[in-house]
């Protein structure tokens, strides 16, 4: 399996960040379907491992859910963290950064310390809470830099570290075909006829697609499920783009879903490409979201605002044979 760039197609040398036209790169799924789903990664040698992947799926009255909460620091990060990380104990990397005051900054922080690297995590200056006393509690170095998201970004690339982006890094969104993989399995072999994610950044999206696509291309699945991005009134560039309409992000957020920011993401024309394949995007309100949390919650799973932008998604366009991915613990933001 190779590392290609998105853009230009040229072959990743070495751990390069980023192509030299300034692509990002992906993963080339170019080998058979594994049942036994790890060796469906076979750049990993050895799996620096928390006991993630393998979480339950459910179904609820008209939906079935998908319970990546469930994963050792409460989101479907770990899918990611645990593919990334393990490569780079196994390139030897002692020192790394990541920029991310949320999910992906607790999950890179909970797997570099279990690999025995020194973790620096760079935060927005704003950053508190939660997932902010989370990363701490994994021994990582939190650095606040003041500015834009996209200077937190630059600052963490800059640091002297080895910058292990789950944005940038394709190991990482490899890491979330596992996703796809085990909602196959967990339907005893039939695919979803859509799925619903909760979209910002694309590292989600991109990775369930790789996932169902690579099963499909060996024929473990006939059909490829929709996937379906949902996206906030306030950070809609996906849904925006998709549908062919302008996109002016807000000046400062308000919206309960605090976990989804992207306004500009790096993948923003790869997520539109594979939705204009497969897929739609739908946007939600902050009265969807909060009345699908409250259902979610009545019914005993604890999620975060931001995953419960899934089920409201799921409200307007979902059948019964809909899976909706819950990404994330409700625990980190009380």
């Amino acid at each position: 399996m190779k590392a290609l760039c998105m853009k230009c197609g040229r072959e990743r040398e070495g751990m390069e960040i980023r192509c030299k036209c300034g692509g990002a790169f992906k993963i080339d799924v170019d080998i058979p379907f594994y049942k036994n789903v790890r060796d469906n990664f076979p750049y990993v040698k050895k799996w620096v491992s928390l006991g993630e992947w393998n979480t339950p799926l459910i179904r609820i009255e008209k939906f079935w859910y998908k319970l990546d909460l469930l994963n050792p620091t409460g989101s479907y990060k770990d899918r990611g963290s645990v593919t990334l990380i393990s490569r780079l104990y196994q390139e030897g990397v002692k020192e790394i950064s990541e920029d991310s005051s949320g999910n992906a900054g607790a999950s890179i922080a909970a797997y570099g310390a279990l690999a025995g690297m020194k973790v620096k995590i760079f935060v927005p200056s704003t950053a508190r809470g939660g997932k902010l006393k989370q990363i701490q509690s994994y021994g990582a170095e939190v650095v606040k830099v003041e500015g834009s998201r996209e200077e937190v970004a630059i600052s963490a690339e800059r640091s002297g570290a080895y910058y292990a982006s789950h944005v940038l890094q394709p190991e990482f969104r490899d890491g979330i075909r596992s996703l796809a993989y085990e909602i196959v399995m967990n339907r005893q072999g039939k695919p979803p006829s859509q799925v619903f994610l909760p979209t910002s950044a694309g590292t989600l999206l991109l990775g369930v697609y790789e996932g169902f696509n690579h099963m499909l291309r060996e024929g473990i699945i006939d059909e490829m499920p929709k996937i379906i991005a949902v996206q906030t009134e306030e950070v809609s560039p996906v849904c925006s783009k998709l549908k062919g309409k302008v996109y002016n992000p807000p000046v400062k957020f308000s919206s309960i879903a605090d976990a989804l920011v992207s306004t500009n993401p790096v993948l923003l024309d790869e997520m539109v490409n594979v939705l204009k394949e497969t897929g739609d995007c739908v946007i939600v309100n902050e009265r969807e979201i909060i009345d699908s949390w409250n259902y979610l919650r009545g019914k005993g799973l604890l999620v975060e605002y931001s995953s419960a932008v899934g089920l409201a998604g799921a409200r307007k366009l979902g059948d019964e044979e809909s899976v909706i991915v819950i990404t994330g613990n409700g625990l980190k933001v009380l």
